[in-house]
């Protein structure tokens, strides 16, 4: 098995998914655990890669989130330890899922829902990306109106696992989502 591209990644999303939200999602998260990669120092463009397809299986299975991207990445030639990171972000949304362990999994868990936030605000702002300080991103995170499906609990426990503070994890999600601002 060769190792996931971001490529391959994107390939392969656009078998299972033909929702515009779903891409940008995708992209929102591969460009902040691009940035959680560099962090500590891993392969970029792997984490990317997995962050890009770590929705695979939502639009067919929105209810059974995560339990069929085994089914659908096997088949793809995926590699099991990247399908266990992909399943990992829906811990304990169902019994069947992985439990976040090394650090690409911990960072998917806790940018997930993390980067939707980020993408909010900057959809608000005349500037977008440009100039987003953690700061008035936290005002928007403590206001639960705010991007209100975006769990804060979910963050905050995946920040926790990861041993960070929200403002690192927040800069570094606010750092690889500017980098891709165009996409997004």
């Amino acid at each position: 098995m060769s190792k996931l591209t971001l490529e391959r990644a994107k390939e392969i999303l656009r078998k299972h998914t033909t929702e515009e939200h779903l891409f940008t999602h995708a992209a929102a998260v591969s460009a902040a655990l691009g940035a959680m990669a560099e962090h500590f120092g891993e392969d970029k463009e792997h984490w990317q890669a997995i962050g890009y397809l770590h929705d695979v299986d939502f639009e067919k299975f929105p209810e059974e989130h995560c339990l069929h991207v085994r089914e659908l990445l096997e088949p793809e030639g995926v590699d099991a330890a990247d399908i266990d990171t992909i399943i990992s972000h829906a811990y304990g949304l169902h019994p069947v899922t992985v439990k976040p362990e090394t650090n690409c999994q911990k960072s998917l868990f806790a940018v997930d829902e993390l980067t939707g936030i980020v993408h909010a605000y900057s959809l608000m702002r005349p500037e977008k990306f440009d100039g987003m300080s953690v700061k008035s991103l936290k005002k928007k995170f403590k206001d639960k109106r705010f991007a209100a499906k975006c769990s804060r609990e979910v963050i905050t426990k995946g920040v926790d696992d990861l041993g960070m503070t929200l403002d690192e994890v927040m800069a570094l999600c606010i750092k690889g989502m500017s980098e891709h601002a165009a996409e997004l």
